[in-house]
């Protein structure tokens, strides 16, 4: 009977050996590889931290101890532990969730997905413990990548103050986030895995001065306690005991025997501990760790002998805007690139290994990037700063006061923007046009097919003196939605063949075809629609009012909350033109969405051509019924009856 399958919470573990625990890790590789090669999900993070969630769940006792997981997508092994081995609907609907969910289970806590944010969490509870007298531990996992978040800092800072305040900060060091971890931290973390002496350090340490001007001084000075001198600097606890917290390791983070030593240890400390895993991420799988991009970080359905991918789709947006940069990047020396720790996910891998001097990793760290990205503006270049549209919340401040505020020509360019599905709600792309809709001067784009990204992304770059937004959906791209006409800057799709139409039909984005199939099933009801994509949706086209006038109702349906988005900004204009027209917006309701596929998501809020155009033909009926009613009151029509 294989031992996994004997597991059914953390302190099952307590019986095993520890050759039954080294068994447990490669039943526990095995099924991960057979699980995830069938739904798709996160599969080299989890493959290597087997061994490090085995010692943490022999060591601390979930869920009296807090284990937290920064992120969470590493979260798999957790669960498998703590009792969840279905793995057959992994990210579907109905099925277990790709991170940590408190309504699956009392040992997981944070389920926001968003890096750099666990230390701080942990610092709340651990004050919480303290202040209540609990008996209780806290742990946080966070890894190398997760380590370059301004906001990991700003928590280790708190967290160095209180010596007698218990926590276990367990790095979980790979080298790698989604790529190869980049930046001066990453550097430092590996001059820890250097044995061989101060010449191969002081080479390491020159590079690294020599390729970051700027900042590799006052980082080398500030973070690492230059002031101590080398020897103390490149011994391993000198960066984290320079902030007042005891260093463990580092450790073999495959090593089962040297893990729960160094994690007892840490947990009789009595006070903050660093405890400095070394792990392989997609250790045990050969396919994993032959791909040198990022190690099967997240993988759709593959064949689980070779790693390779079950079917294929078409080109996907992400892709169709790497392209168009490599192009654009060789028509203009002055266009550079800037990514958070995503360069493969947001597509601009291609414009790296054409032009490396031009992009600029700034490690998890949003509101950096877009900062930085106000200051190359300034400095006479135009960056393209390209991030989930998600993440891009964590940088909003900087993109109102930094970016828009100085007039500076950035583009941000928003990948998984409205609803992605499978990942759940912190990772649906759906406040972007609502948070910037506030941020003067901005301009944003959501186009409708691959034909547009092209379009719309060397539209944005030409744009010198204000931020620019270019947003769009994930997955595969449809085929290409032709115009039929133009008013003002906004694209025909259909036209009504009459000259008092009923319905305009704002269509954003993405869900132009969906929006096309609406009108026709209005068509079979009687209703003439007009179906425009006014391409830019912040500002509001100034043609937008007069042709709303021209119709008796104005439809807008958009991939974003209902709350604050382009339809309420289509309705203030409107009212701004003195435009008297009932207005319906559809969008994404404000709540949080469970995790399913896309369709299924959008059936779920009502978000599809037949449940829209029912409500648009009652809504049409309602005015029918209403005109009909003030015609027999005035008595200009009292023979004719209200149609239904």
């Amino acid at each position: 009977m294989p031992l996994l399958t004997r597991i059914t919470g953390p302190r099952d573990l307590d019986r095993l050996s520890l050759e039954e625990l080294d068994q447990l890790a490669g039943e526990i590789r095995t099924f991960l590889v057979d699980a995830v090669s069938k739904t798709g999900g996160h599969l080299g993070p989890n493959l290597g931290v087997v061994e490090l969630t085995i010692a943490l769940h022999r060591v601390f006792e979930s869920p009296k101890d807090k284990v937290l997981w920064d992120t969470g997508h590493q979260s798999y092994v957790h669960k498998l532990l703590t009792g969840r081995q279905d793995f057959s609907r992994l990210k579907m609907k109905g099925g277990l969730s790709g991170y940590p969910s408190q309504a699956e289970s009392e040992h997981d806590v944070i389920e926001n997905s968003h890096a750099s944010t666990v230390l701080g969490w942990a610092d709340g509870i651990a004050k919480a413990n303290q202040l209540l007298e609990r008996d209780s531990h806290v742990v946080a996992v966070i890894g190398d990548g997760a380590l370059t978040g301004g906001m990991a800092w700003e928590a280790l800072n708190n967290i160095a103050e209180a010596k007698d305040r218990p926590l276990v900060i367990v790095v979980n060091d790979n080298e790698r986030s989604y790529a190869p971890t980049i930046g001066g931290l990453a550097n430092h973390l590996a001059t820890l895995r250097t044995t061989d002496g101060y010449e191969r350090f002081l080479a390491r340490t020159k590079d690294i001065l020599d390729r970051t001007p700027v900042v590799g001084k006052p980082l080398f000075d500030t973070l690492h306690g230059a002031k101590k001198g080398l020897k103390d600097f490149i011994a391993p606890q000198g960066m984290f005991e320079d902030l007042g917290l005891k260093y463990v390791g580092p450790i073999d983070g495959h090593d089962l025997e040297a893990l729960e030593s160094a994690l007892a240890r840490a947990k009789r400390f009595g006070g903050p501990v660093i405890v400095h895993c070394l792990t392989e991420k997609g250790r045990g799988y050969q396919p994993a760790l032959q791909d040198e991009a990022d190690r099967f970080h997240a993988v759709g359905k593959i064949h689980p002998d070779t790693g390779l991918p079950i079917a294929t789709s078409g080109a996907d947006w992400t892709s169709v805007f790497g392209e168009e940069m490599v192009r654009l990047g060789e028509e203009r020396e002055d266009v550079v690139a800037i990514t958070a720790a995503m360069l493969q996910p947001v597509g601009l891998d291609k414009f790296a290994k054409r032009f490396p001097d031009r992009v600029y990793d700034v490690g998890i760290a949003e509101q950096h990037g877009a900062v930085s990205a106000a200051g190359l503006a300034h400095a006479g270049v135009h960056p393209v700063f390209a991030v989930y549209a998600t993440f891009l919340n964590r940088a909003f401040d900087q993109v109102l006061m930094d970016v828009a505020l100085h007039k500076c020509g950035v583009t941000f360019v928003l990948d998984r923007a409205g609803i992605t599905g499978t990942d759940g709600a912190s990772h649906n792309g759906m406040w972007d046009m609502s948070i910037l809709q506030v941020v003067p001067g901005l301009r944003l784009a959501a186009p409708r097919d691959a034909d547009q990204v092209r379009a719309q992304l060397r539209e944005a770059v030409a744009v010198e003196d204000a931020p620019t937004v270019v947003r769009f959906s994930k997955g595969a791209v449809g085929p290409a939605v032709p115009a039929v006409g133009r008013v003002g800057g906004m694209d025909v799709l259909r036209e009504p063949g009459t000259d008092r139409p009923d319905v305009l039909l704002v269509s954003v984005g993405a869900l132009a075809p969906m929006c096309l199939e609406v009108a026709s099933l209005l068509d079979r009801q009687g209703i003439s629609t007009t179906v425009v994509d006014p391409r830019w949706v912040k500002p509001v086209d100034e043609a937008m009012a007069p042709l709303a006038e021209r119709h008796r109702v104005v439809v807008t349906v958009e991939d974003n909350s209902r709350v604050g988005g382009v339809g309420s900004a289509i309705a203030q204009a409107l009212r701004d033109a003195g435009v008297d027209v009932p207005l319906r917006d559809f969008g994404i309701p404000p709540r949080f969405l469970d995790h399913a596929s896309r369709a299924e998501v959008l059936a779920e809020i009502g978000l599809t051509a037949p449940d829209i155009a029912r409500q648009v033909t009652g809504l049409v009926s309602q005015l029918d019924g209403l005109t009909h009613s003030r015609l027999r009151t005035d008595g200009a029509a009292q023979a004719e009856p209200a149609r239904d």
